[in-house]
């Protein structure tokens, strides 16, 4: 399977609580909830398009809980995630976790990056991270994510944790997909493409 991080960040880089003011307060953030004004239904559209690519998702511990406590109180039948979301197959990478009760879900124990590797080495389509950061932010460092899709608000927080903190090998990527919506997102889709090229500039000549 591939695997394919989604995050929601602004434009300075925040992934933290994107979705309501309580959603994630740690380290005393106070400034959720910036996505939702710019939600429109191209978003909508385009994002269950990609979860259709889907055949499991992946999380750590803390998104895990977080999602297992509101989606499966979500019973709209109009809803374009829901019934996915909650039938779904379920990752959840947690040294701490013996069980998940948002079934059907597999707790991965041990070292992230080799109980994910082998995950991704099963046959199948996508297996899709959201939210989850931490463990992205890992997994890229690790060299196993093979696309990242990045919604980018046209906001600035200043404060907030960032999606990229971890030090570690850099990362090449090539734009695969781009889209504005008319609420001002940006949907981008990249596919890494290994350690990050660099070069010396020598002139416009080389260029043209």
């Amino acid at each position: 399977m591939k695997i394919v991080l989604t995050e929601f960040v602004t434009l300075d880089g925040v992934s933290q609580g994107p979705g309501s003011p309580d959603e994630d307060t740690s380290d005393g953030f106070t400034r959720g909830g910036w996505l939702v004004p710019h939600i429109d239904e191209t978003f909508v559209r385009r994002t269950s398009e990609q979860l259709g690519l889907a055949d499991g998702l992946l999380f750590g511990r803390r998104t895990y809980e977080a999602f297992a406590r509101d989606w499966p109180k979500i019973t709209d039948p109009a809803d374009p995630y829901a019934e996915r979301m909650n039938a779904l197959p379920k990752y959840v990478v947690s040294n701490t976790l013996t069980e998940g009760d948002w079934h059907p879900t597999t707790v991965l124990n041990g070292d992230p990056a080799q109980t994910v590797a082998a995950l991704k080495a099963r046959p199948g389509r996508e297996l899709q991270i959201h939210g989850s950061a931490r463990l992205g932010d890992a997994l890229l460092a690790a060299g196993l994510v093979d696309t990242l899709r990045l919604v980018i608000a046209p906001t600035l927080l200043r404060t907030g944790r960032r999606l990229v903190t971890r030090t570690g090998a850099t990362c090449g990527l090539r734009l695969v997909g781009h889209e504005a919506t008319p609420n001002g997102l940006l949907l981008l889709e990249y596919e890494t493409t290994g350690q990050a090229p660099r070069a010396e500039y020598e002139g416009v000549a080389a260029f043209v």
